[in-house]
């Protein structure tokens, strides 16, 4: 932690440029990648100013996600290790800025995330940073599945669906007969060895992810900055096969082995489905 209460007190002003000095005097190119976290974390705390306000009498409000975008070149750099160093290094000094920029008024979010993706725009050593605002709570997972229906407007056509007119004191009023639901299979939901839960799915294609307040997802795995927004692609064929597309930065396993990403790869029942801190496991009819 010497390193991360140092770029606390680099971020306040306190230390100056003795910072890199107290981290490591001995090894000179990890100066560089400590000094790019630094800036990272300095403009992660602007965006935190900006964005936090305090309504009276109520508790400071921040965004709960910090989008870094970094160049193709730098998020190349940042890869394996690195990139989980420098993601909880983030995540640590800026979780004690956070609280001590709020005073004496609580926060209202209990924890925020920092995500590393890419944009193309940009040459190496710049970077950008977004804030997301998310109402979802991520202190614990919550696994719901979503049934594909229309909550507003036409209905789209399905033959199992019917619309009965009917004349009641002069006005038209429409019974909606929704469909009824099939369930195709499930999925059962571990983490850290404990089964949390079995999701009944109805779709043949799935998202499965953290979501986000913009992003929805069929499969939400919350609690884990590690897991992406949209982490994988599950595909159910007529035949009865399961496809698995990784989508996220951080790795998805099947039986031990990483995937490519964004490789359509073939999965089984049996099949364990390791994405970060969580395990899947498909249930047949």
């Amino acid at each position: 932690m010497g390193l991360i209460e140092s770029i606390r007190k680099w971020i306040d002003g306190e230390s100056g440029e003795g910072l890199l000095e107290a981290a490591d005097e001995h090894a000179r190119p990890r100066r560089i990648w400590e000094e790019f976290l630094v800036k990272i974390a300095r403009e992660v705390e602007a965006v935190m100013q900006r964005e936090m306000f305090t309504p009276p009498g109520g508790p400071t409000y921040i965004p709960r996600e910090y989008i870094v975008y970094l160049s193709a070149d730098d998020d190349r750099n940042w890869q394996g290790d690195k990139r989980r160093g420098l993601e909880q290094g983030l995540f640590h000094v800026l979780s004690e800025r956070a609280r001590e920029l709020s005073g004496q008024t609580p926060l209202a979010a209990k924890s925020f995330a920092v995500e590393l993706r890419v944009d193309g725009t940009l040459s190496k050593g710049e970077f950008r940073v977004q804030a997301v605002w998310d109402e979802t709570e991520s202190g614990h997972t919550m696994v719901t599945s979503r049934v594909n229906s229309s909550q507003s407007g036409t209905p789209a056509f399905n033959p199992d669906l019917t619309i009965r007119e009917t004349m009641e004191t002069g006005e038209n009023e429409q019974t909606i007969v929704r469909p009824r639901v099939i369930e195709l299979y499930s999925m059962e939901v571990w983490r850290d060895g404990v089964r949390e839960s079995v999701v009944p799915i109805s779709k043949p294609e799935i998202t499965i992810g953290r979501g986000s307040r913009s992003i929805t997802v069929d499969l939400p795995l919350k609690g884990d900055p590690e897991v992406s927004r949209v982490h994988a692609v599950l595909t159910r064929e007529n035949d009865g096969r399961y496809w698995l597309t990784p989508k996220g930065r951080n790795p998805t396993l099947v039986g031990g082995r990483e995937l490519p990403r964004e490789d359509r790869t073939e999965v089984r029942p049996d099949d364990k489905i390791a994405i970060c801190n969580f395990v899947l496991r498909i249930q047949p009819r």
